[in-house]
């Protein structure tokens, strides 16, 4: 048997396909499909799920709707519902619609941070140190990410020591963790593991989640390696939605149901029925009008040839 190291036993997994799985999509998808979307994945035992974002609608359309979207949704005790937010503007949008917990934004090279959010990472920090206070100070939850961790489509490679400093001060300003992103699908498991080498010199692993891309098919096999480095927080997208609007090339994220079914199928616990899940995946598609990406959607569950 090759040894896989010592696994966590249990898994969170951060559902992103409604915001970062839709900004992408060309066509508008209507309120009430989202809602429907995000109560069903839900129901198939997620229990943190990013809603959408609160940034400018000419920036990203396909997020206009966000404040509808909370509104709407049916309030679950055991669901944390989350959104991205740029600034104290977006904040106060988000603050007014209940929203509880929300999550800060910022890259590891200032090239991707000025096509994303207009401003140096540095600029981002500044702005994101008030936007943290306030939202702690309200009793929010906020989580952080940097993006293009490993690759930039406009720099190249990320400075591993760049993206460390990083991550040090969204969790220096309050951040309760902080997302590593793959953005492009670019990196490969050594890289992933050389980072987080690196991080968890400083930063306990649980305060670290990661994200990926599966530009490149490398995302399973990423996820299993940050797994073996202690990492028990992972973002996914169900059915494999998803893209950047300001990462060419990029395509969609680490399917929620392949996902699952690995870590599932390796004695690591998600609390996620699979099944429904997939249910949650085919009521999009069903819209969408074509097939998502993701394997197992497609596959189904192992079955025996008569």
């Amino acid at each position: 048997m090759i040894p896989l190291g010592n696994l966590p036993e249990s898994v969170r997994v951060v559902e992103v396909g409604p915001r970062d799985g839709l900004q992408n999509e060309p066509e508008h998808v209507p309120t009430d499909v989202k809602v429907a979307f995000i109560e069903a994945l839900a129901e198939g035992g997620l229990r943190w799920i990013e809603v959408g974002s609160f940034v400018r609608p000419d920036r990203v359309p396909q997020m206009a709707d966000t404040v509808e979207v909370f509104r709407r949704l049916k309030p679950r005790q055991d669901v944390t519902y989350l959104a991205l937010v740029p600034n104290l503007r977006g904040l106060e949008r988000a603050a007014a619609c209940g929203v509880r917990a929300v999550a800060v934004f910022t890259a590891a090279t200032d090239a991707f941070a000025q096509a994303n959010i207009g401003t140096t990472v540095e600029g981002s920090l500044r702005t994101f140190r008030e936007v943290v206070a306030t939202a702690r100070e309200a009793g929010m939850l906020v989580r952080g990410y940097v993006s293009v961790a490993w690759w930039c489509p406009y720099s190249g490679r990320a400075d591993p020591r760049r993206v460390r400093e990083v991550v040090l001060e969204l969790l220096e300003i309050g951040c309760a963790d902080v997302g590593v992103a793959d953005t492009v699908g670019a990196a490969t498991p050594r890289e992933v593991q050389e980072l987080l080498e690196l991080l968890l010199r400083d930063v306990p692993a649980d305060r670290v989640g990661v994200h990926f891309h599966d530009t490149r098919g490398t995302a399973l096999a990423n996820v299993l390696a940050s797994l073996q480095m202690g990492i028990a927080t992972v973002d996914a997208s169900a059915g494999g939605l998803g893209g950047c609007p300001f990462a060419p090339g990029a395509l969609g994220n680490v399917s929620t149901e392949d996902v699952v079914y690995m870590l599932e199928g390796m004695g690591v616990r998600t609390g996620v029925d699979l099944e429904r899940l997939c249910a949650a995946s085919r009521l999009l598609e069903a819209h969408l009008g074509r097939r998502l990406p993701s394997r197992y959607l497609q596959a189904g569950p192992p079955r025996q040839l008569t």
